[in-house]
């Protein structure tokens, strides 16, 4: 991708906290236990998460899947029970009281779903995304020239002096976003950003966490109800129960024709014990219960219903039956 002249000199400002090598976000058999008067719910059990440097990745799910609990987790605002969680080179289980907060000042920015929960009703746009840079020690001149960016990055630079009530709820979103880039984070959090929101302020708010990606670099995680969201990038992210259960691929494509489109491909996920989930959709189509039987062939494993009495699918697929019905 070509960077216009404007994002050139942005992403030239932007340079990294600490520099590593690796994913932006790995989260290895990552489990999450909480208590309540006596009662054990376990929100992750075994989740596994890899997100490129750089990279815009949706993470979808029902409620209850665990996608709340893995967002407050990367923004150090709660730890893990057992397993592995670095983002940008950052232990999460291991840093102090001090680390923890410079590390949410510096590494992590964070869009909540209402935009109030980043922005002071009594302080400009402008203002607004100028105060976590106050916090970060930045020089008077700094924070104007920076903030002004981010604004004009954003397309909301219109309404850098207007207060809360004199903006609409997506250019609320849009400052608000830009509070949670101030200070140039390496990953942006995304919490239903788009879900109180027309579909037009959705599409203007999501292009805005778009620009950024480009512009700024930052690494984006998602979290969405919203089909529409999640289409408008390359990598999609189911949670079920805890874990990561399947990803959608998206990747632009020429058919035979000639016509350019978008080619969608859905993967189950495979962790490291060889354990996955196969989509609700497929297990309920064929009364998929309590056990399936496997069969190994040369280049794919068939996946089989049992019968009631534990036997096989009566009698064994021809080999056209296992091409058409292997996973």
């Amino acid at each position: 991708m070509t960077m216009s002249p404007t994002q050139a000199r942005f992403r030239s400002r932007s340079v990294p906290e600490a520099a590593h090598e690796g994913p932006d976000i790995i989260c290895d058999n990552l489990v999450r236990i909480f208590s309540a008067e006596g009662v054990e719910v376990v929100a992750l059990q075994g989740l596994d998460l890899e997100v490129g440097q750089g990279e815009l990745v949706a993470v979808v799910g029902a409620s209850g899947s665990g996608k709340s609990t893995l967002l407050t987790i990367l923004s150090g605002l709660d730890l893990p029970s057992a397993g592995v969680a670095r983002v940008a080179g950052r232990d999460l289980l291991a840093m102090s009281a001090r680390d923890r907060l410079h590390y949410r000042r510096h590494t992590v920015g964070f869009l909540f779903q209402q935009a109030t929960a980043n922005l002071l009703p009594y302080l400009s746009a402008v203002e607004n995304v100028q105060l976590p840079m106050l916090f970060a020690s930045l020089s008077r001149a700094e924070r104007a020239s920076r903030a002004a960016e981010t604004l004009d990055v954003l397309g909301v630079a219109d309404c850098a002096q207007r207060r809360l009530d004199e903006l609409s709820g997506g250019q609320q979103q849009r400052v608000a976003l830009g509070v949670a880039l101030a200070n140039r984070p390496r990953v942006l959090l995304a919490d239903e950003p788009t879900g109180e929101l027309d579909s037009r302020s959705s599409d203007e708010v999501f292009a805005a966490i778009r620009d950024a990606n480009e512009t700024f670099g930052t690494t984006v995680v998602v979290v969405t109800h919203d089909a529409h969201v999640s289409e408008q990038v390359s990598r999609t992210v189911g949670i079920r129960d805890g874990r990561t259960s399947s990803e959608v691929r998206r990747r632009t494509a020429v058919d035979e024709h000639g016509v350019e489109g978008v080619v969608a491909e859905e993967f189950a996920v495979l962790d490291r014990a060889g354990r996955l989930q196969l989509p609700r959709g497929f297990t309920e189509a064929l009364s998929m219960r309590d056990r399936v039987r496997l069969d190994l062939e040369a280049d794919h494993i068939g996946v089989w219903p049992t019968c009631p009495d534990g036997g096989g699918p009566g009698g064994q697929p021809s080999g056209d039956e296992a091409a058409g019905r292997g996973a």
